[in-house]
């Protein structure tokens, strides 16, 4: 189903409603600080400091929005194999790294310096994002298949995702064993609600028991699941909008819209963590391209203001010209140069 570009300015309201064992000492066959796992693994930019990698971490994020996989795309929302492969080795060449929903509008983005985050986020729970076979193991073509694949690569890709799904999720699978399957792979399981309803169609009551009924059908799959993120179906917000953050049973970190840009970073001032903008995955000549992923990506290479990690999950690097547009939430991790 198409759905709706919503504008985020009829949305900031809902922003109020939210409120490895390595020593670092000195060696003592050498007398000079160790490395730690971490720096090994992505090499010498560790140590560079932020003004040398172009640290801004108040940038734009691309969160971008998959659905069906398939080898004959009927809609704007589908894209064959071949297409997915391909975005995602163009983000692994262009050094993005992906995080989780949950991870990203929390501000738990440890990626290394350098490096952009993106966030892969999948709607619908279609059989053609996860399915198994009797080995347990992804079928050629899914969507987790690729990304291992993609993964195995580019080793500094991380095959991670945020998957959004509806009760009775990958229905090839079956639920228990799909969500089992990803939670031990290191994805994210978050709520599309139980039947994909048009959640402004229906009264305040409606649409919490929709939300709700989506999160009890992950925790029955699941038990144990942490549920933190929410994708509107359809991007289409109730009222009020609170409602999509905080009900009977469920309370979410972030809420997320179906278009159609880049996100701000979530230390700035502007991020609305009850309404987060995504990008639908597109080619350069799709219908409405210029909403889509190839376009944004290609503006980000080329712009100034794309989200730069400085390596240190721990603070916030930035030119100090941009100091302004820092949430004060994070002064004591600002590390402006």
């Amino acid at each position: 189903m198409r759905h709706p570009l919503v504008p985020l300015g009829a949305l900031a309201g809902a922003a109020a409603l939210l409120a490895t064992g390595c020593s670092t000492g000195p060696s003592p066959a050498t007398g000079q600080p160790r490395t730690t796992a971490s720096q090994a693994a992505v090499g010498p930019v560790a140590a560079k400091g932020p003004a040398e990698v172009g640290a801004n971490e108040l940038g734009q994020v691309p969160v971008l929005m998959y659905h069906q996989l398939t080898a004959k795309p009927a809609s704007v929302y589908d894209r064959t194999p071949a297409d997915f492969r391909a975005e995602l080795e163009r983000l692994a060449r262009e050094d993005y790294v992906p995080v989780t929903a949950g991870d990203f509008q929390t501000g738990r983005i440890d990626i290394p310096a350098g490096t952009h985050p993106v966030v892969l986020t999948f709607d619908d729970s279609t059989n053609s994002q996860v399915r198994l076979g009797a080995d347990g193991t992804p079928a050629p073509d899914t969507a987790v298949a690729i990304l291992a694949e993609t993964a195995k690569k580019y080793p500094a890709f991380k095959p991670v995702a945020t998957f959004f799904v509806n009760a009775d999720a990958f229905s090839a699978t079956g639920s228990a064993k799909a969500l089992t399957w990803l939670k031990a792979h290191g994805y994210e399981v978050a709520n599309h609600t139980d039947r994909h309803e048009n959640l402004r169609s229906l009264d305040q009551a409606g649409a919490a028991r929709a939300i709700s009924a989506g999160q009890q059908a992950i925790e029955k799959a699941a038990p144990g699941t942490r549920v933190t993120s929410l994708a509107l179906p359809f991007g289409a917000m109730p009222e009020p909008a609170g409602v999509a953050v905080q009900g009977t049973g469920y309370r979410y970190d972030g809420v997320y819209l179906v278009g159609a840009n880049p996100s701000v970073s979530p230390f700035t001032k502007a991020f609305t963590p009850g309404a987060i903008p995504r990008i639908r995955s597109a080619g350069p000549k799709d219908e409405d391209a210029e909403f889509g992923s190839s376009r944004w990506l290609d503006k980000l290479a080329a712009g100034k203001n794309r989200y730069v990690s400085d390596g240190n999950p721990d603070t916030v690097a930035f030119p100090r010209a941009a100091q302004n547009e820092l949430s004060p939430a994070f002064a004591k991790r600002a590390r402006p140069y």
